[in-house]
């Protein structure tokens, strides 16, 4: 048996790195899991590695009507909503002195946005005891360089995750957030301009991490698992940092 069987979960940004390593291990635990992401192509290859406890569901989470049309999909099958792992987001460099309104916008309408509409669409499916996930950032306590709109976006995650806590406990419904350091995920390398300045800086977080090494994204679907199940049933409000001791030590 798993920890996780008969339950129904969403994960949004689910078609590489951390999403996908999160819907992978919430279906091995025996979850159907509905996964979320923009390229059509590379969620169908997401789903037929996961096989058949997922179903795919192409949309943008900055976009309400592909998450009116997530919504729809879990409706129809008619189990409600036990997990949602709201992970889907990204961020660009950009120091004070050149950032523009569009990167602005284009960060906080799908790091926050996204996330705030995500759950706010899915809310009615919830079943009682539901478990929330959201992805934010060891940068939310942190300061980094040419990152301040990311860092600020995540540090508003943290937030929702405290305030619907409050707001949901009353429902059974925890809210938790998870807090990864640098892990090796496609994004990540996508924050270099090419394949050497790429391993350059992911050298050079590694270096920045007490553990000395980057995170693999197994390791944060493990966290997420924890927070998703009966193992954390005393948790809501919380935080776990999961970055080698980078915000500890």
């Amino acid at each position: 048996m798993g920890q996780l069987d008969g339950k129904t979960a969403l994960v949004t940004g689910a078609t590489s790195g951390i999403g996908l390593a999160a819907a992978r291990r919430l279906a091995a635990e025996g979850a159907h899991v509905f996964l979320t992401g923009r390229r059509q192509q590379a969620l169908d290859e997401a789903v037929a590695a996961i096989g058949g406890n997922a179903t795919g569901v192409r949309a943008d989470v900055a976009d309400l009507a592909d998450l009116e049309r997530v919504a729809a999909a879990i409706r129809e099958r008619g189990a409600g909503l036990d997990i949602v792992f709201a992970n889907a987001g990204g961020g660009e460099f950009g120091a004070l002195g050149q950032l523009t309104w569009q990167h602005y916008a284009d960060t906080f309408n799908t790091n926050v946005g996204g996330t705030l509409f995500t759950v706010q669409t899915v809310l009615p499916l919830l079943n009682p005891a539901a478990s929330i996930v959201l992805t934010s950032s060891n940068i939310d306590v942190k300061g980094a360089a040419s990152f301040s709109v990311y860092a600020a976006s995540k540090a508003a995650l943290r937030s929702f995750a405290r305030s619907w806590s409050a707001e949901l406990v009353g429902r059974g419904i925890r809210v938790n957030s998870i807090a990864p350091g640098p892990v090796e995920t496609p994004g990540l390398s996508g924050l270099a301009p090419d394949p050497e300045a790429a391993q350059q800086l992911l050298k050079g977080l590694a270096e920045g991490v007490p553990m000395n090494r980057l995170g693999r994204p197994e390791e944060i679907a493990d966290a997420v698992l924890f927070l998703a199940s009966d193992a954390s049933s005393f948790m809501t409000g919380a935080e776990i940092y999961v970055d080698g001791g980078a915000s500890q030590i």
